[in-house]
């Protein structure tokens, strides 16, 4: 069967579309992010399928048809609800989840804890809009904390671009939050949390630079650094605004 080479993605080379598969290279935290994906499935969130390994060593989940939502224009507040209430979904089925023992994981952003495991790059370009709302590219999963992944999916989705109108993109960031139904405490820390995570991915890309490592290293010269720093700077430097915003359960 004729294997189509399958572009845009940053960190992983090598995947293709087989008929209704997905192949990616196999790697040592592989059989850990199966067994979450199949779990998270098994408790009705809908995730890819997964098939196990092929013949070269592959592994083989399901084709989901759809368009990529950061190609899909700008999502609207009901829409940003509907993927706030998503991201609730695996969190919830991912906290019931317990890694078997000697699980490996693979993260290039250490989290600042450990609560439960967690997609860690639930954004735009995970997510495929169509029949279906599917996250996808579940191999950066491993432990972290509901805030910490909470705090990247709603920045991604709702404050990543810095030249948007600050009390639009905190209407959008309300949507988003009200949609997952956090908690007051949740509320209360996700501001600041936002603006440290996207800290966190710039300091990524600019130590995999200075270190050679990628292909994060040439990311950060492509425009990647640049666009993370200024994020940055326009999450942490409206963080009054964003609380002010997201602060009352509705």
């Amino acid at each position: 069967m004729e294997e189509v080479h399958l572009a845009g993605g940053n960190a992983t080379d090598g995947v293709v579309r087989v008929g209704s598969t997905v192949r990616k290279p196999w790697s040592a935290a592989t059989p850990s992010v199966l067994a979450y994906m199949r779990a998270v499935r098994n408790a009705g969130v809908d995730v890819p399928a997964v098939y196990g390994q092929d013949a070269q060593g592959r592994q083989v989940t399901e084709f989901v048809p759809g368009c990529l939502a950061m190609d899909s224009g700008p999502l609207s507040l009901s829409e940003l609800s509907r993927v706030g209430r998503l991201v609730r979904t695996i969190h919830d089925a991912s906290a019931a989840y317990e890694t078997d023992f000697g699980s490996t994981w693979i993260t290039h952003i250490p989290a600042p804890g450990a609560d439960l495991i967690c997609h860690n790059d639930l954004a735009p370009w995970n997510l495929l809009i169509g029949d279906r709302w599917v996250f996808i590219d579940w191999d950066a999963a491993a432990p972290s904390t509901r805030l910490w992944d909470l705090a990247y999916a709603a920045q991604s989705f709702t404050l990543n671009d810095a030249s948007a109108d600050p009390h639009m993109a905190a209407q959008a960031l309300a949507a988003f939050i009200d949609g997952y139904d956090a908690d007051e405490e949740l509320r209360a820390a996700l501001p600041s949390t936002m603006w440290q995570r996207t800290t966190a991915m710039h300091e990524l890309l600019k130590n995999s630079h200075a270190r050679g490592i990628e292909p994060w290293g040439t990311m950060f010269t492509t425009g990647h650094g640049d666009h993370w720093n200024t994020v940055t700077q326009f999450v942490r430097n409206n963080e009054s605004l964003w609380l002010e915003a997201i602060r009352t359960v509705r």
